[in-house]
């Protein structure tokens, strides 16, 4: 089982993501409103705000969107990591997003009986 994370910055990019999520056998995602390190510090270091502007071309923006959701297979979550890729285009572009999988050792409360790590 895997833990897909994924932090995007334009809110079309989302509702167009968990759509295609309902196509591959993702049963379930969390979505939480986000706000990034350098847009909290920039009022406070004017710095940080600037060489994001300049680097990325684009102005601050105060929220982005993490996508959270528990993947069983591998397959599923190569689907998932598709259709994000997919929708952003190119995640190395800065002010797009990114991209983190983990592996879940033990869940509770996602299906009738929990998955236990057997060491």
């Amino acid at each position: 089982m895997y833990l897909l994370i994924a932090v995007l910055y334009e809110e079309a990019h989302v509702k167009e993501i968990l759509q295609k999520f309902t196509e591959i056998d993702v049963r379930g995602a969390t979505l939480i409103n986000t706000q990034g390190m350098a847009s909290i510090i920039s009022d406070e270091v004017p710095f940080f705000s600037s060489l994001r502007k300049v680097i990325s071309g684009e102005n601050l923006m105060s929220s982005n969107f993490t996508i959270f959701s528990a993947i069983k297979t591998e397959e599923t979550l190569n689907k998932a990591i598709e259709v994000i890729l997919s929708v952003v285009k190119d995640i190395n572009k800065p002010g797009t997003g990114i991209v983190i999988v983990l592996p879940v050792i033990r869940i509770y409360g996602l299906a009738q009986n929990p998955l236990l790590n057997k060491e």
